[in-house]
C-alpha cells in the first residue's frame, strides 16, 4: 500500500479509502479481461476489506476485545444464462484469474439443473467514488478510550440502582471496489457503530430479576455518534426502569388496542414487511432464517397489505441509515432503491437484485443487492425500509387519547415468526397501560401476536414526523452460508386496534 493511498483524507477529515486504488483496479482489469476472453456474457468483481471491532464490559471489567479484518475478492460471471461465482481472501493477479476460471466452471456445472436462464438488465457503466460522511473514524480511536466509555456507562447504571450492567460496542468499516464488464468502476467506504447495554436489577428477597436493554440505535456514523448518543444517561434511566419492572404488576392477557413506539415497531416492520417482500423469498429461492413468504408474485399491485395509513418506503439515502450507500453491490445507484413497497396499504414493489426482475415480468432490479464480505456472493438484501409518518399532526398523546384500554410497547424484545412471515409474536422492553386516553402505570411480561395482513390492516393511528425515529440492526442473517447485513428501519409511533396481547408467563386469554 503506498503512502498516498494510506493517508488520503476527504474534505470531512475522515479517511475515505485506505486500500491501494491502482492495485485494486489492476486486479479488476485482469479479472474482467479473463472473463471476456473466456466468452462470459457478463462479469463483475468486488475487491476490498471489511474490518470489525468488538468490545464488551461487565461492570468494571473488560470481558472481550476482538479486532478482525478480511481482505479478498468475489468474481461473478454470467454465461449461457447461468451464474458462476468464486470468492477468496487472496488478493493477487494469479488468484483473481484462477477465480474467473473457477467461476466459469461453476456456471457450466449449474447449466444442467438451471430451470430457466438468468436474464439481467443492462446497467449503465458508472465511474464514481463515495465515502460516507464521517466525523471521527472509530478505528482511529484508542481502545482505552472505548473501554473507558463502557466503564462509564456501567458505573452510571450502578449509581442509578442497577445490580449489574453489561455494555458493548461494535464498529465496522467496509471498503470496496466494484467493477463490471459494463464499464463500472465504483469505490465506496462506509462505517457503522453500535453502542449498547443491558442493565439488571435483582430482588434478592423474592429471588427475581429484571433487565432493560438500551434503546440507542445503531448508526451509519463515526465515533462522534457514540460520544453524543447519551448512553450513560440512558443507562441511568434504564436502571430505574428495571427496578420498576420488578414491582410492576403482570400484564393482563386480552384483546386490546396497542400503541407501538418506533423503538419496537422497527423490528415488526423488519420481520413482517421487510422479509416478506424480498423477491428471492417470494420465489422460494431463499428459505433460511424463518423461511419463504406468504406473498406471491401475482399479488403485486393488488394485495391489501394494510390500512390506507400504511406506506412503507425503501431508500439508501437516510442520514445515518445502516443501508445508506451510494451504490448497491450490483452497481445500481441509490436512486434505484427509492421506491414504495406498500403504498396506502397496497403492495407495490418487491425488493430485487440483479437477474430477478424478469422472473416477475418487470424490466429492472431496484438496488437491493449486498454481499457482507468482498468474497461473498451478492444476494438480495434490504435497503433502509421505513414506515412513512403521518403528514397530519398526530402526537403520541393523540394516539393515546382514543384508547380506552390498551398497552404502549417500548423497545425491541423477543421475536418469533413462522416460516411464511405470517403468524408472529413480539415482545418489548417496557410496557405501560393506556387507560381512558392516558398513559398509565408500567406492567411487565407482555407480548403481542397476530397475522401480518390482519395486523397491518388494524393500523388506524399514525404518529407524525415528531414521533419518527430511525432504528435498526447490525446483524440480519440470511442465506447459506449465512451472510450478516446491517439495515435501518424508520417509523413513527403507531396505533393498532384489537390486537391479541398476552402475559408471557401465563399465555393468551
Amino acid at each position: 500500500m503506498d503512502a498516498a493511498s494510506r493517508n488520503k483524507f476527504d474534505d470531512r477529515g475522515a479517511r475515505s479509502f485506505s486500500l491501494d486504488r491502482r492495485f485494486l483496479h489492476d486486479l479488476a482489469d485482469a479479472a474482467l479481461g479473463a472473463a471476456r476472453r473466456a466468452g462470459a456474457d457478463y462479469a463483475d468483481i468486488r475487491l476490498g476489506e471489511t474490518r470489525w471491532e468488538r468490545l464488551s464490559a461487565r461492570d468494571d471489567r473488560l470481558e472481550n476485545l476482538t479486532e478482525s479484518a478480511l481482505r479478498g475478492f468475489g468474481v461473478r460471471v454470467l454465461k449461457a444464462g447461468c451464474w458462476g461465482f468464486f470468492g477468496s481472501t487472496g488478493l493477487s493477479r494469479e488468484a483473481v484469474i484462477d477465480g474467473v476460471e473457477t467461476a466459469l466452471a461453476n456456471a457450466g456445472a449449474v447449466a444442467p439443473i438451471q430451470p430457466r436462464p438468468i436474464v439481467i438488465e443492462a446497467l449503465p457503466g458508472i465511474e464514481a467514488e463515495w465515502a460516507m460522511p464521517l466525523g471521527l473514524d472509530p478505528f482511529a480511536v484508542e481502545t482505552g478510550t472505548k473501554a473507558d466509555f463502557l466503564f462509564a456507562v456501567n458505573a452510571a447504571a450502578r449509581d442509578a440502582g442497577a445490580d449489574f450492567c453489561f455494555s458493548a460496542y461494535a464498529g465496522a468499516r467496509e471498503e470496496r471496489l466494484f467493477a463490471s464488464s459494463n464499464g463500472s468502476r465504483i469505490l465506496q467506504t462506509r462505517t457503522r457503530v453500535h453502542p449498547w447495554f443491558q442493565v439488571t436489577a435483582v430482588d434478592k428477597s423474592a429471588g427475581r430479576f429484571a433487565t432493560r436493554d438500551s434503546l440507542v440505535p445503531a448508526r451509519g456514523a463515526g465515533w462522534e455518534y457514540v460520544e453524543a448518543c447519551g448512553l450513560a444517561e440512558e443507562a441511568r434511566r434504564g436502571s430505574a426502569d428495571a427496578r420498576r419492572k420488578l414491582g410492576a404488576k403482570p400484564a393482563q392477557a386480552r384483546v386490546c388496542d396497542i400503541v407501538l413506539d418506533p423503538s419496537n415497531l422497527f423490528l415488526t416492520i423488519h420481520e413482517t414487511v421487510g422479509h416478506s417482500t424480498e423477491l428471492d423469498r417470494v420465489l422460494g429461492w431463499e428459505a433460511n432464517f424463518a423461511g419463504t413468504s406468504f406473498v406471491k408474485p401475482h399479488m403485486l399491485g393488488g394485495l391489501r397489505f394494510g390500512s390506507e395509513l400504511m406506506t412503507i418506503v425503501a431508500d439508501r439515502t437516510q442520514e445515518g441509515g445502516l443501508s445508506t450507500v451510494a451504490f448497491d453491490d450490483d452497481g445500481a445507484p441509490a436512486a434505484a432503491a427509492d421506491f414504495p413497497i406498500v403504498e396506502k396499504g397496497l403492495l407495490k414493489n418487491f425488493q430485487m437484485a440483479l437477474g430477478q426482475a424478469h422472473l416477475v415480468g418487470l424490466e429492472s432490479s431496484n438496488g437491493c443487492a449486498y454481499a457482507d464480505l468482498p468474497c461473498s456472493f451478492p444476494i438480495q438484501r434490504m435497503p433502509n425500509i421505513s414506515l412513512a409518518p403521518n403528514p397530519e399532526t398526530c402526537t403520541r398523546e393523540d394516539l393515546f387519547a382514543d384508547v380506552e384500554d390498551g398497552i404502549y410497547v417500548v423497545g425491541a424484545g423477543s421475536w418469533s415468526i413462522d416460516q411464511q412471515r405470517d403468524n408472529f409474536q413480539f415482545g418489548g422492553q417496557l410496557f405501560y397501560e393506556i387507560k381512558n386516553g392516558a398513559l398509565g402505570e408500567m406492567v411487565q411480561g407482555a407480548a403481542y401476536q397476530g397475522r401480518t395482513l390482519q395486523f397491518w390492516n388494524a393500523l388506524d393511528g399514525l404518529g407524525d414526523a415528531s414521533t419518527y425515529q430511525l432504528n435498526g440492526t447490525f446483524f440480519c442473517g440470511k442465506a447459506e452460508p449465512m451472510q450478516l447485513a446491517p439495515v435501518s428501519h424508520g417509523a413513527p409511533a403507531a396505533r393498532f386496534r384489537k390486537v391479541q396481547t398476552l402475559n408471557t408467563d401465563a399465555g393468551a386469554a
